[in-house]
């Protein structure tokens, strides 16, 4: 039996996504799946999930075209992946693409326009770090490890010590939850490496 199922993407954690939901819902999907990342590819977690329970007949519904993709050329593939596994697609500002000319045009139009919109914003933060360098207001994104950080002491400590301690560096990054990329980052800067 076919299968109305939603999927909702917004590109960031402190992002909402209840009022996508909420529209989906309305819309009678059994099911939501979502993500918080970005839409320049489609390998996400909740949409490969999705697009793994679909089955031909079923219907994909999203509330705008951008949300499955912001990339032109995944967005027409991925598309016209569904439509050859007999998956429907219903934007819910659109309507139902079938495959035709027409929302064809309108598919690859959206996407160019939602990939344009995506490389608009990054141009714009792009030109905003480089005028808050120039000002030196710019300091990057604030260290996760600074030298008060117990986990990250703990670490460094076994580290150093780890012929001594019987220690791997797994191990010392499962108990401390320091990751080992961090680690071995920091234990360069100290000199530690």
């Amino acid at each position: 039996m076919a299968k109305q199922y939603g999927y909702a993407r917004v590109s960031t954690a402190d992002q909402n996504l209840e009022a996508q939901i909420q529209s989906l819902k309305e819309a009678g999907v059994v099911r939501v799946f979502n993500d918080k990342a970005t839409g320049k590819n489609i390998k996400r977690e909740g949409l490969q999930d999705l697009l793994s329970i679909l089955e031909a007949g079923d219907t994909l519904v999203i509330t705008k075209l951008d949300r499955i993709a912001r990339n032109v050329k995944e967005g027409i593939q991925l598309i016209d992946e569904l439509a050859e596994k007999g998956i429907k697609l219903h934007v819910l500002n659109m309507g139902l693409f079938n495959g035709s000319a027409t929302s064809k045009l309108l598919r690859n139009i959206l996407l160019s326009v939602a990939e344009w919109e995506r490389e608009m914003i990054l141009e714009r933060q792009r030109e905003g770090i480089a005028v808050a360098k120039a000002f030196g207001k710019y300091k990057g994104k604030p260290k996760k490890y600074t030298d008060k950080n117990k986990s990250m002491n703990q670490a460094l400590e076994w580290f150093a010590n780890r012929a001594t301690n019987g220690k791997t560096v797994k191990e010392i990054c499962e108990i401390t939850k320091v990751s080992r990329a961090s680690l071995y980052n920091i234990a360069k800067e100290k000199g530690i490496l």
